[in-house]
This record gives C-alpha cells, sequence and structure tokens, in this order.
C-alpha cells in the first residue's frame, strides 16, 4: 500500500512539473485539443497543454492588444493569423489541418427526419425550426456560414435564400458560442447549427456534407467561393480556404517550447492525431 501511495506522489509531482504551454486556439478545435492533442503532446513533449477556445477573430485581436499572451496561435483561415502578423506578435504561421463547412443537426429535432431525406435548405427556412450558429463578428465560422447560404443562393436559384434561413446577417436569436452550440444540438435545445466536419462527430451528432460548389473546401470551385462576401462594421469579408495555422508568439512565456509544439504539429504524431479525430491535411494553402 505505502509503495503504491509513493508511486502515485511522485506520478503527481511528476506531473505538475512539466511546463504548461499555454495554447489559444479557434473553437472549434476544443474536442481535439481537450482530448486526444493534449494526451499525445504530454507523452511525446513532456508538456501539459493549457487551453483558450474562443472564436479566432476574436482571440487574434486579443492577442493583437496584449491583452493575452498565449504561448501559440491555432486559428482557422488566415485572417485572424494576419492581424498577429501585422501586430508583429509572431514572425510566420504553419498551416497544418484542413476542413469544410457541413451542416449538424440534433438527433432529437422533430426535423431529423426531414433533413436526412429533403433538400437541407427547404428545411432550414422552415419558421419553426430553431438554428445556430456563432458571431459573424468575432468568429471565422460565423461568416462563413453566411457566405455558404449566399453560395447556395445562386445554385439552387433562391437569391432571398440567406434572409429566410438566417434573419439578418447579426441575429442574436440564432447567434451562440461554439461550445454550447454542441451542447444545444445534443439536448435537442436547437434543431440544427452550421458547423465544421471535424465537430459533429465528437458529439454523435448527425449532419450534412454540402456540395463543393458551396462547401468552401473545394480549391477548383474557390473562385466561385469569392463571389461572396460580407461587410460588417465597415470591413469587408470574402471566404477564405478553411485552413487550420498555427503560430508561436514572438513573447510567448515559453518560447522554445512554442517552438517544439510548432516542429511537431506539422509531423507524423500530430497528423496522425488529426487525422483520427476526422481533420484533413492542409493541402496546397497558396489559394
Amino acid at each position: 500500500m505505502n509503495r503504491r501511495i509513493f508511486l502515485g506522489t511522485a506520478a503527481a509531482a511528476f506531473l505538475r512539473a512539466r511546463t504548461a504551454l499555454e495554447v489559444a486556439y479557434a473553437g472549434s478545435m476544443a474536442s481535439v485539443m481537450e482530448g486526444p492533442m493534449r494526451r499525445a503532446v504530454a507523452a511525446d513533449l513532456g508538456l501539459e497543454l493549457e487551453g483558450r477556445a474562443q472564436g479566432a477573430s476574436g482571440l487574434a485581436r486579443l492577442i493583437a492588444s496584449g491583452s493575452i499572451r498565449p504561448d501559440v496561435f491555432l486559428s482557422i483561415t488566415r485572417s485572424p493569423v494576419e492581424t498577429v502578423l501585422q501586430a508583429g506578435k509572431a514572425d510566420d504561421a504553419r498551416p497544418v489541418a484542413r476542413t469544410e463547412m457541413v451542416i449538424a443537426y440534433s438527433p432529437k429535432s422533430r426535423f431529423a427526419p426531414r433533413l436526412g431525406a429533403e433538400p437541407w435548405w427547404e428545411v432550414l427556412e422552415q419558421p419553426a425550426i430553431r438554428f445556430g450558429r456563432t458571431d459573424p463578428v468575432t468568429d471565422p465560422q460565423g461568416r462563413n456560414i453566411i457566405f455558404v447560404l449566399q453560395l447556395a443562393a445562386s445554385l439552387y436559384g433562391q437569391p432571398d435564400l440567406p434572409r429566410r434561413i438566417l434573419g439578418s446577417d447579426v441575429n442574436p436569436q440564432q447567434i451562440f458560442t461554439e461550445p454550447s452550440i454542441q451542447a444545444r444540438l445534443q439536448s435537442g435545445a436547437l434543431d440544427a447549427a452550421s458547423a465544421y466536419k471535424v465537430q459533429p462527430a465528437a458529439f454523435h451528432l448527425p449532419y450534412i456534407r454540402l456540395p463543393e460548389e458551396i462547401n468552401l473546401a473545394s480549391g477548383s470551385h474557390f473562385a466561385q467561393y469569392r463571389r461572396a462576401s460580407l461587410t460588417l462594421n465597415g470591413q469587408t469579408y470574402y471566404p477564405e480556404p478553411l485552413v487550420y495555422y498555427a503560430a508561436a508568439l514572438k513573447e510567448a512565456p515559453h518560447h522554445a517550447e512554442a517552438l517544439r509544439f510548432m516542429e511537431w504539429l506539422q509531423g507524423k504524431s500530430a497528423q496522425e492525431v488529426l487525422r483520427r479525430a476526422g481533420y484533413d491535411p492542409a493541402g496546397d494553402t497558396t489559394i
């Protein structure tokens, strides 16, 4: 018994001795970062990963202003990373994975049978459906669902489709944080929501894959994607490749460990973790 207590105490002391690497990451990465990625970082690098999940654009502004000082920033799309680079907070950013837009839905929803059988956009425009999305002001995904619906309007010949499904671009009745959207879908408090492909599986939620013409994932359709646009607070946004980027911050409290983590992210072990979690290879990011 004493031996087991001693080993437990020694193990606890070892864990406390690990360097804590603080990573600020896009909210869509919460499941992989808080689970398999954290375990892999501990096993491979001997680091204790501490995370902060939030909309990537909001995180980028906090980093740029000096309000937060994480070791590493993980963003979805390039624009939030550019905010950090232009503020002089990092020297470069590396692509580590890619995803696509989907529509997730609740198996508890009364609309679930219809979402699995009927054209998805016709179901989503029903007045009684409860649809969730993130804030387009602070989160790229909140903008991406607007782009998807603009492109769908053209693809399906339904010019007012975005208005029928979303109402206004910033509709408080539909806007939630990413973690709360997944929880609301699980409980049935929401019927459907915008999502990246990497999100629903972790919560055992069904989802609808969208045509390449509108899912923001196809390089061959990217010129077509750029026909969509959104202006918020005087800034105009356009679709970007749904690539996840990592940047080690120059003022990182643990800069050497941040650089090790960056190298590791692009290596075999981390990439296998990402593949198992449903992330696609970053591929060509020059578009």
